[in-house]
């Protein structure tokens, strides 16, 4: 009897050990699959942001110009002849006028706000405290974040959407976006180098899933 009770407990507690391990299994999968799916979301937004970045680049539009001079030869070759091609080919043509059009106001857009950005008191406020050794106080971070919003329309909520920053985090890519020196963005936000240094590879980390450097994560916020 003693026997009996004593191999159903060790059968109970067997029982239970393999449920638990399945629990646990499943959760881990469920956590993975999650993490997976969290940073695929966020690499696919990035992309669209460099696809954009990159559609309105000088380069792009140049390829763009040597596209509408090659659909513009072909117009003029088939003259009144297949008009359903002639009209697709039209259609690409205007398409890619449309695209430079758009890109041209963006990237004067871009050379207008860095004049608009360097010439404001919040910048200047920004190279006093530079010039003085201080880190920024919790208003002119404020008004930082505001100019730059206004400036480059929806940066903040375009970092916040790749990842959950830390203030930290956030004023280093902020003042990375204002093209401020490694050196000087640690003084301003009472950081080391290191700690600078550290703060940016580790976005490019968590934001693309693979390793980086600090120049890497610079060049992608100045690129949107």
């Amino acid at each position: 009897m003693l026997l009996y009770s004593y191999l159903c407990a060790v059968i109970y507690e067997i029982i239970i050990g393999i449920l638990i391990y399945a629990i646990l299994f499943v959760v881990t999968v469920q956590s993975s699959r999650r993490k997976m799916l969290a940073l695929q979301e966020r690499i696919d937004k990035v992309r669209a942001l460099q696809e954009l970045q990159q559609a309105q680049s000088q380069q792009s539009i140049s390829r763009n110009e040597d596209k509408i001079r090659e659909l513009e030869t072909l117009l003029q070759k088939l003259g009144d002849e297949n008009s359903l091609l002639r009209l697709e080919l039209e259609e690409k043509k205007a398409t890619l006028d449309y695209n430079n059009k758009v890109a041209m106001i963006e990237n004067e857009k871009r050379q207008q706000a860095e004049t608009v950005i360097f010439s404001s008191d919040v910048y200047q406020r920004l190279q006093d405290s530079l010039n003085a050794g201080c880190p920024l106080a919790y208003r002119e971070w404020s008004e930082l974040a505001e100019l730059v919003d206004n400036v480059y329309s929806g940066f903040t909520e375009k970092l916040y959407s790749l990842y959950r920053m830390s203030e930290q985090d956030y004023h280093v890519s902020l003042l990375v976006k204002l093209r401020v020196q490694p050196k000087d963005i640690a003084l301003l936000t009472a950081h080391s180098k290191e700690s600078v240094a550290s703060t940016r590879s580790r976005l490019y980390q968590k934001v693309f899933g693979q390793k980086g450097s600090s120049k890497d994560w610079d060049d992608f916020v100045l690129s949107i």
